[in-house]
């Protein structure tokens, strides 16, 4: 069940390696010590025709299980930088490559104890070439900026994705 065994570099609130590592089980993410920090990245996909890509989550995810999701995305593994990570995770729960990542933000969040790094991943692939991956992601849906900021103004949206990509939201109202 859940999330397979991964090791994460701790970094301090100012995005420094500490040189600590914490190891990765199922709902353990909250026992990262205080004022450490685990890297994370979360993707926005938008398609060169307008469209962005929701996934749903699985039921065995420890965090939002079965919920529509506006990102791909997950932590970094030891030794990733930010753009290395964010490359793998889209492709690891996407298939995608992306033809432009821009950074839209870095973002402290002290109750999971991470650092988000989050990018719009811009892409001109064939829209039926998504890959799910297993344990991760069961459907996907690509939708107009309309179907986006329905989702996002939803009960069922992850709000802490929402309030990464806040003002990046605000310019498509």
């Amino acid at each position: 069940m859940g999330v397979k065994q991964e090791i994460w570099d701790l970094y301090d609130r100012d995005g420094n390696r500490t040189g600590e590592t914490f190891v990765r089980a199922f709902g353990n993410y909250k026992t990262i010590p205080l004022g450490r920090y685990h890297l994370t990245v979360d993707l926005l996909v938008l398609h060169e025709d307008g469209t962005y890509l929701l996934t749903k989550r699985s039921d065995d995810k420890d965090i939002y299980p079965g919920y529509w999701e506006a990102s791909a995305g997950g932590a970094a593994v030891s030794g990733e930088e930010p753009l290395e990570a964010a490359e793998r995770e889209l492709f690891e729960e996407t298939g995608l490559k992306a033809d432009s990542l821009e950074l839209v933000g870095v973002i402290f969040r002290d109750e999971g104890r991470s650092m988000y790094y989050s990018y719009i991943a811009k892409v001109s692939c064939e829209k039926d070439s998504i890959v799910l991956q297993e344990g991760e992601t069961t459907d996907y849906k690509w939708v107009d900026k309309e179907g986006l900021l329905a989702y996002v103004n939803s009960e069922h949206t992850m709000t802490n994705h929402n309030k990464r990509y806040e003002k990046y939201f605000n310019t498509l109202v």
